[in-house]
């Protein structure tokens, strides 16, 4: 017999992309659970890559990439005058 899995309790990768618009919606997103997740994702993100067994350059490299993505969408209408 299949296990039945609340919807709310599924992964990402569980979700089939027709769910995914009522997966999103039952998400809370009071102030308190969106700092929740974000401290979810950072201690995720530096238990793998900053604070694992075998540390590499990898974790810097991925805060530098956003940073650099971030830094030329701010800047995107300027660049886009210069050509």
């Amino acid at each position: 017999m299949a296990s039945v899995i609340l919807m709310k309790e599924k992964k990402l990768m569980d979700v089939k992309l027709g769910e995914l618009p009522s997966w999103i919606l039952m998400w809370d997103f009071t102030p308190k659970d969106t700092v929740e997740a974000f401290q979810r994702g950072y201690y995720r993100y530096y238990n793998n890559y900053i604070n694992g067994e075998k540390g590499s350059i990898a974790g810097f490299n991925m805060v530098l990439g956003a940073y650099m993505l971030f830094s030329h969408c701010l800047s995107y209408k300027n660049f886009k005058h210069t050509q």
